[in-house]
């Protein structure tokens, strides 16, 4: 069966959640848009300033500046986001990882993104492929079932070896664990390493000078076997195979492949979504303004 074109979730619908934004809001944030001349405000939607409204806990100032930040990283970041499609290195990564959304919430209600290795051969792994797909999965979730509560990670580590450590490069770890702290449109609420490996210990001495006080607060890291995630993931809702009651991982896969195919036009539109640094007021900005200090610390992380 061919998955649906997905559609925008309806504002109508949006505005129904609990989450006490209102029309008004959204047409104060879109007056100022209007105002930004670098910035692509025809192209950006009103789910798309509700989205931002929300993770920014309502405060249009915090918005305003994430607003900016997010849509200058997604012009920056090449490897993230320059000329998105469903193209064969996406494949590849989705074959070589899975990365899916599962069908369960968190205890918290928050949506739950889990991803296993599928394809051991190391030749294969590319974090940077794999970071732009699994932004692409959550970009196209979003325009379909508009704000969650909170979006927790949970990385299955199951088979991983220190070859797929060795091939984790420090640039591509910065870009990521900027872009979800910084400039991601979602409520952080937890990130899992799940059946952690003997050498788990690298891969956070790796990640911790990337990570605010906050993100190290919701990182929890589970012992091969536990069942330590099921007090914030319900284990039943991860797949059949990685011990929950969910689908296998390979129909998982067979499914989130499917569904970004049919939508590869969304990623086609969301290209437009870029800013024009030549009409931004004042100077430019580059990668290494973003990474020099320049930037401050906008996003708050939920933390329970």
């Amino acid at each position: 069966m061919t998955p649906d074109v997905v559609a925008e979730f309806p504002l109508e619908e949006e505005y129904k959640k609990k989450t006490l934004i209102s029309p008004q809001d959204i047409a104060k944030l879109r007056q100022w848009l209007d105002t930004q001349p670098h910035l692509p405000s025809k192209y950006i939607t009103d789910l798309d300033l509700i989205l931002i409204f929300h993770c920014c806990d309502r405060s249009i100032g915090v918005s305003k500046q994430v607003l900016d930040l997010h849509f200058t990283l997604r012009t920056l970041f090449h490897t993230y986001f320059k000329d998105r499609r469903v193209d064969d290195s996406v494949a590849q990564a989705m074959n070589t990882v899975l990365m899916t959304p599962l069908a369960m919430r968190a205890r918290d209600e928050s949506k739950v993104l889990y991803t296993h290795f599928l394809d051991l051969e190391l030749k294969k792994f590319n974090l940077g492929d794999c970071i732009r797909t699994v932004l692409m999965v959550l970009d196209l979730k979003q325009y379909e079932e508009g704000t969650w509560p909170g979006l927790v990670i949970v990385i299955d580590f199951e088979s991983m070896t220190l070859g797929h450590l060795a091939r984790l490069d420090l640039q591509n770890l910065q870009q990521f664990l900027y872009y979800l702290q910084e400039a991601m449109l979602v409520k952080l609420k937890g990130i899992h390493f799940l059946n952690a490996p003997s050498f788990i210990d690298k891969l956070l001495m790796m990640i911790r000078p990337f990570m605010k006080r906050e993100l190290m607060d919701v990182l929890h890291v589970h012992q091969v076997g536990s069942k330590t995630l099921d007090p914030y993931v319900p284990m039943e809702a991860l797949p059949s195979d990685a011990g929950g009651s969910f689908k296998t991982m390979s129909e998982c896969r067979d499914a989130i492949i499917a569904y970004i195919q049919a939508n590869n036009e969304f990623f086609v539109q969301e290209n437009r979504k870029r800013v024009v640094e030549s009409l931004r007021p004042g100077k430019p900005k580059t990668i290494s303004d973003i990474f020099g200090g320049v930037e401050g610390s906008f996003k708050k992380l939920d933390i329970d």
